[in-house]
């Protein structure tokens, strides 16, 4: 267990990080809660903005190209054919593979298809799906987004060790409260589905781990390849993958168990 270095940043970017979360959480909340076209159109704007910030991570020189094939995938779901978003995907990432000049980067460029343009697509499936995806959606944004402000508010006033050496400002004390935090949010969301309670304690407290897990596979992708910051795009943060990398993971796996595991929606209450 690392022990935790001094602070750099106590809260001087506290006023940048609520004036980034002022503009971006409304307008997330608004495309969310339309749908349809508005989100896909929304999704396939923030796959391309993470790609670029992908290629300028990775330092790929292949930008163009790879920022189109980040979007190709929104093209069927803007017209409303969602199965073959799936397959776009799919093709998009061969193509990465099969035409990237440099075999060992190959891995890379797929993979960062995968990620850019997965987690807005499973945003988009999450809201969409058969379930009630708009209380779906809405709920799980809300959770990820307070477990994160408990992460950091927790974390600077307990600190204590660090949760991991890649990633200086995150602490054991922070994840702890942040876990504690989304537990107490499944309360409050059982109230609001009419689900099973413990089944939504349990499910807050998940999406938070699994937030954070995405959160770290992001700072430890950017020290990979040393670099600070992915983009300027959202100032506080480190980037709009900084921004959106726990939520987007939280957004596939609940994808994923609501498709495979529909008996887990009606115990949620989120049953259309």
């Amino acid at each position: 267990m690392s022990r935790q270095k001094q602070h750099d940043g106590q809260l001087g970017d506290l006023g940048l990080r609520l004036i980034s979360a002022a503009i971006l959480i409304p307008f997330g909340l608004f495309v969310v809660w339309t749908g349809g076209a508005l989100l896909a159109v929304a999704c396939a704007i923030f796959a391309a903005l993470m790609a670029y910030e992908w290629v300028r991570m990775t330092a790929s020189p292949s930008m163009k190209p790879f920022v189109a094939l980040a979007i190709l995938p929104f093209i069927p779901v803007a017209m409303g054919e969602h199965l073959w978003a799936l397959w776009a995907l799919i093709g998009a990432m061969l193509v990465a593979s099969i035409t990237h000049p440099v075999s060992s980067r190959r891995g890379a460029e797929s993979f960062g298809l995968l990620y850019v343009a997965g987690m807005p697509l499973a945003l988009f499936y999450l809201r969409e799906g058969s379930w009630d995806g708009a209380t779906a959606a809405l709920i799980f944004m809300g959770i990820v987004w307070g477990s994160d402000s408990a992460a950091y508010f927790t974390g600077r006033l307990l600190r204590g060790p660090l949760l991991h050496s890649d990633s200086p400002s995150k602490t054991w004390s922070g994840a702890i409260g942040a876990v504690v935090f989304s537990a107490a949010c499944g309360i409050l969301a059982a109230n609001i589905t009419g689900g099973n309670q413990i089944a939504w304690i349990a499910l807050g407290a998940l999406i938070s781990i699994v937030a954070q897990f995405g959160d770290m596979f992001e700072s430890s992708t950017k020290r990979r390849y040393g670099i600070k910051d992915s983009s300027g795009f959202v100032p506080g943060h480190g980037g709009l993958l900084d921004r959106v990398d726990g939520l987007g993971l939280v957004c596939v796996v609940s994808a994923l168990a609501f498709v495979f595991a529909p008996s887990f929606v009606r115990v949620l209450g989120l049953d259309a």
